[in-house]
């Protein structure tokens, strides 16, 4: 199952906190990314470095807040619920505020309102450190890195000119 199914199947059961574990935090925001548009979801990430970002704006570089605060990160995401949609906000590398009591319990606060909203959480990280007082609050889904035969489709989709690829590739298998 791919990530984006296991995103869907968990937005459509209403688990309000969705941590992700991954060591390609771009992919993953890629396949989420993906999966809002198909579905007509709305989607905002964000992180320390760029603030919030709402997906679909001709510059999605520009912060919706002007902010690095993770508390207003949190704060924005009742903002964009509407009636007829879910909301997806995407945090990345989140684990590491999780130490501030302000923000552990806005995140507490908004997971349960996220019930009646249809508001979503999803924290990207590499580890999972979910505080005691979150833990059954979130589902945590591992986002895998590629196997071998998805990264054969990715060099066979950038090969450009003859010759790019081996005639046959040999690679040893790491099971052997």
């Amino acid at each position: 199952m791919t990530l984006a199914e296991r995103v869907s199947e968990y937005v459509r059961a209403c688990f309000t906190g969705i941590w992700i574990k991954t060591f390609e935090p771009d992919d993953a925001l890629r396949e989420i990314a993906r999966l809002c548009r198909q579905q007509r979801w709305t989607l905002a990430s964000w992180d320390i470095d760029r603030g919030l970002g709402l997906a679909g704006q001709a510059d999605e570089t520009d912060p919706v807040a002007h902010g690095t605060d993770p508390l207003a990160a949190i704060r924005a995401l009742n903002a964009l619920a509407t009636p007829e949609g879910s909301a997806l906000l995407v945090l990345r590398n989140f684990h590491k505020f999780l130490g501030s009591v302000k923000v552990l319990q806005a995140l507490d606060s908004q997971l349960g309102a996220g019930k009646q909203a249809r508001t979503f959480v999803v924290v990207l990280t590499p580890v999972v450190q979910i505080p005691v007082e979150l833990e059954k609050q979130f589902v945590v889904v591992d986002h895998e890195l590629p196997g071998r035969d998805q990264l054969l489709a990715i060099a066979r989709g950038v090969a450009c000119e003859p010759g790019d690829l081996p005639r046959q590739a040999r690679f040893p298998r790491a099971d052997s």
